[in-house]
């Protein structure tokens, strides 16, 4: 019995070439590399990699939010961007008054941030679209005020906004004609038949950033229409010369098809 179970042990005998290959790949260390589980090659540390490598290439293609400011210069600079929420006053609340207004800077940062307290009762605040609240206006400036403070602040200076009407209306502001970029009325930022678009659907397209979904926010509509004039300033602003050379040509030369005329009329009252 005892040599029939010495018999097995002879068969698990390696082999002596084998012995010798084995010792060979511990010498040159290749029993460490495959000890260590960070190295080994497995379908599941593969894919693991793979996904690893894929976020990143995730990570590196998401683009920054364009309306955060990339600078904290908080100053009232030469471009300024407008935009206003409005309240429902009037017997049914189907009239608009101004409920806040917000300015930003060339660079985004806030420059003016005021609720305002409008002269007739508030009948609906339209706070799914305004983000307006009755606790808002409890200690908000009075309109006489705001319309003061924002008049300084603009005067003189280029003011962008979406649909700028309707602010300057709520203001019971006006503003220089040359000195207004609305980019409700910027030609690239109309519809292929000529249509005004909505400022979120310009943002969407043209800046790739969603806003205005729920109750809007004044300080991220302001951004955006300032985002959106930077981003065609250059050519926005030679249309705007172009068309003002024009204009003084055109002017120029209505002066002398009078004096033409005066002279023809002057030449037959001599020869008669």
């Amino acid at each position: 019995m005892g040599s029939e179970l010495k018999k097995p042990k002879k068969q698990f005998q390696l082999n002596p070439n084998w012995a010798q290959l084995r010792e060979q790949l511990k010498s040159n260390g290749f029993q460490k590399q495959l000890s260590n589980p960070s190295q080994t090659e497995n379908p599941n540390s593969i894919l693991g990699k793979r996904k690893s490598r894929s976020s990143d290439d995730d990570s590196g293609d998401a683009r920054p939010n364009p309306l955060i400011p990339t600078s904290s210069d908080s100053s009232v600079t030469d471009v300024i961007a407008i935009d206003c929420e409005m309240v429902g006053v009037s017997y049914v609340g189907n009239r608009s008054a101004l409920g806040r207004v917000t300015l930003v800077n060339q660079w985004g940062n806030v420059i003016y941030d005021e609720y305002v307290r409008p002269a007739e009762r508030v009948v609906d605040f339209r706070t799914k679209i305004s983000g307006i609240r009755p606790q808002h206006l409890k200690k908000a400036k009075d309109f006489h005020v705001v319309q003061e403070e924002v008049a300084a602040l603009i005067k003189g200076r280029i003011l962008v906004g979406h649909a700028l009407r309707n602010d300057f209306k709520a203001l019971l502001l006006g503003h220089q004609k040359q000195d207004i970029r609305d980019t409700s009325e910027y030609k690239h930022f109309l519809s292929r038949e000529g249509r005004k678009r909505a400022l979120r659907n310009l943002a969407t397209e043209v800046l790739g950033v969603g806003i205005q979904n729920g109750e809007h926010c004044p300080i991220e509509d302001a951004r955006a229409a300032m985002m959106l004039y930077l981003k065609h300033r250059k050519e926005w602003e030679k249309s705007i010369k172009d068309f003002a050379r024009l204009k003084e040509k055109q002017k120029k030369r209505k002066p002398k098809k009078k004096n033409r005329r005066l002279r023809t009329v002057n030449n037959a009252e001599n020869a008669s």
